[in-house]
């Protein structure tokens, strides 16, 4: 191998928190090198943006470009969430929200939007290096050293005064660094791919919203459907293991796969009838086992951004928010230590991120056992309660203000109760 390569900031990954905060860095005048095995675009999953990201997508100079090729891409225009069970709807408008802040986003094809984000990053000088793979990984030293395999099979060593692990479900660091930590959710699977939705004129069905469909026989299992703007979704279902043994479940090839989705959702009469005129025409996968934690999220010279370092569920869409909320919290950390000072990573940053994430978690929790969706099917909810709820479904779950924040566990499965019983006492729940 030839000499070690400099830089300031390494990174691993291009998707949403690797290009951010490449590109909050660059604005600060620091070099950065992103190594990406994937070359782009390339498919993935978690289409449907939260308000929340808003923010941090125009605090790191990536918004305009976005917006900038809404059209193009039929990105779709996002104002809430809607919620299907059987004969009972319910949804929730984003634009009416506890929090300040943006309450509209689009549902994107990941695909697209990432390939925009890490263009963009490159525009301001970021140095992408995709189809280049990580196979060693040295924080040992002071400044950390990759080796990477390029293109061609070649390896070399690049250095940075500090490490940033962006590489979502390849968790990099958390895997060489023997960081990984069980999850404490049940195993579960996703089922997806896209298709031509066929949705002509139904009054029922609002393109503008992403719609969660509580399965009418087994509520632990759900589906999402995505819309984007040119008669297209994304579509998938999730369960836990035992759930898919009851309908033949065959993971052999993407035409088993689709059999069994198929099943799956002939099972369900409600989304039938939203679905029925779809065309699966895409090749359907599966993912099991996607939930992880980690033993820390940050050292001296590293932090895990994103899905690297956490990931819950794909239930109310946080993943991204969460991505680039790491990305806006660890730069002007990162800041400090390229000048120089200590940071205390656990204080400044793995507790305030994990907050907002323990937010995320109660009511990812509270959806699969049943009360988060007693709440959301309940016509007994006043103004203040749908806005705070609207809120944490728009990915304001740092917003310390809002009351569901503090003990957010606690909150969500009293507030279950006081939906369940249709008492009108809001003080039940500490809310004044």
């Amino acid at each position: 191998m030839s000499l070690i390569q400099q830089t300031d900031v390494l990174i691993i990954g291009a998707g949403p928190s690797g290009s951010s905060a490449a590109a909050l860095l660059r604005k600060k005048g620091y070099a950065v090198t992103i190594i990406e095995k994937q070359y782009f675009p390339r498919f993935s999953i978690g289409e449907s943006l939260l308000p929340q990201s808003m923010v941090f997508l125009e605090e790191a100079g990536l918004l305009e470009n976005i917006k900038n090729h809404v059209d193009e891409y039929a990105f779709q225009f996002k104002n809430g969430a809607a919620f299907l069970k059987g004969q009972q709807r319910s949804f929730y408008d984003f634009t009416e929200k506890f929090t300040d802040g943006p309450g509209t986003t689009w549902q994107v094809r990941r695909a697209n939007f990432d390939q925009l984000l890490a263009q963009q990053a490159e525009q301001y000088g970021a140095d992408i290096r995709f189809g280049h793979e990580v196979i060693a990984v040295d924080v040992e030293t002071q400044r950390p050293i990759l080796t990477v395999k390029d293109e061609q099979g070649e390896q070399y060593q690049i250095q940075g005064k500090f490490l940033l692990d962006a590489s979502g479900f390849g968790r990099i660091l958390p895997k060489f660094l023997d960081l990984e930590s069980p999850s404490d959710f049940p195993v579960r699977r996703a089922i997806f791919t896209h298709i031509e939705d066929g949705i002509l004129d139904d009054p029922d069905f609002d393109r503008e919203k992403i719609l969660i469909t509580v399965h009418e026989k087994d509520p632990r299992a759900w589906y999402w459907l995505i819309p984007f703007a040119d008669g297209r979704s994304s579509f998938g279902i999730v369960a836990e293991q035992d759930f898919f043994e009851h309908y033949q479940f065959d993971e052999s090839s993407p035409e088993t796969l689709q059999a069994t989705f198929e099943r799956i959702l002939a099972d369900d009469p409600a989304l039938s009838q939203v679905l029925r005129n779809k065309k699966f025409d895409t090749a359907v996968r599966t993912l099991v086992g996607y939930s992880a934690n980690v033993k820390h999220l940050a050292d001296r010279n590293y932090a895990l951004l994103g899905n690297a370092g956490e990931f819950l569920d794909p239930v109310f869409s946080s993943g991204v928010t969460i991505a680039l909320k790491s990305s806006s919290l660890v730069v002007p950390l990162l800041e400090r230590v390229l000048q120089g000072e200590t940071v205390d990573w656990m204080q400044a940053y793995e507790k305030p991120l994990r907050a907002g994430i323990k937010v995320f978690r109660a009511y990812v929790e509270s959806w699969y056992e049943g009360e988060f969706q007693d709440v959301v099917f309940s016509k007994n909810q006043n103004d203040k309660i749908r806005r705070m709820i609207a809120s944490l479904l728009a990915g304001y779950a740092w917003d310390h203000t809002n009351p569901i924040h503090k003990n957010p566990k606690q909150r969500l499965s009293t507030l279950a109760e006081y939906c369940r019983e249709e008492q009108s006492q809001i003080a039940a729940i500490g809310i004044e």
